[in-house]
């Protein structure tokens, strides 16, 4: 069942990621004066962005592959969980994104912050669907 043990690579490889950036990227550049803490989130949010689009993406047609060559329903449970991260951060997300961005480091200040501490809860969903995506395929790869 390659699909399916792709499926769960791409899941992990998402979660680690994610899971990263809300345990050891996040807290660090919270530690940063405001300024700073900008400066450095716009190329990392850039680059995470390109990577954790297309894993989302992958993760999903993968799962949906492995889904229909099996039949799992977990495979399909993974495939959506994986592919919802994009309405989840273009309706939830992307306004904070867009203030942050929109925002020149020169400029941060303590609303700033408060963008950035709720950026990093919002994260933490994207965290949590691609842990459950992940677990999900696990699921469906031991039956």
């Amino acid at each position: 069942m390659l699909a399916g043990s792709l499926a769960l690579l791409v899941s992990a490889v998402f979660a680690g990621a994610a899971f990263y950036i809300n345990v050891v990227e996040q807290p660090a550049r919270l530690k940063l004066d405001d300024g700073p803490m900008l400066a450095q989130w716009k190329p990392a949010y850039r680059r995470g962005l390109i990577m954790q689009s297309s894993l989302a993406v992958l993760g999903f047609l993968l799962g949906v592959t492995a889904w229909a060559q099996t039949g799992g329903l977990a495979f399909l449970i993974g495939a959506i969980l994986m592919i919802a991260n994009w309405p989840y951060t273009l309706m939830r997300i992307l306004p904070t994104n867009k203030k942050l961005m929109d925002t020149e480091p020169a400029l941060a200040g303590p609303d700033t912050r408060d963008l950035m501490l709720k950026w990093g809860r919002l994260h933490a969903v994207r965290t949590a669907l691609g842990c459950a995506a992940m677990l999900a395929f696990i699921g469906a790869l031991n039956r």
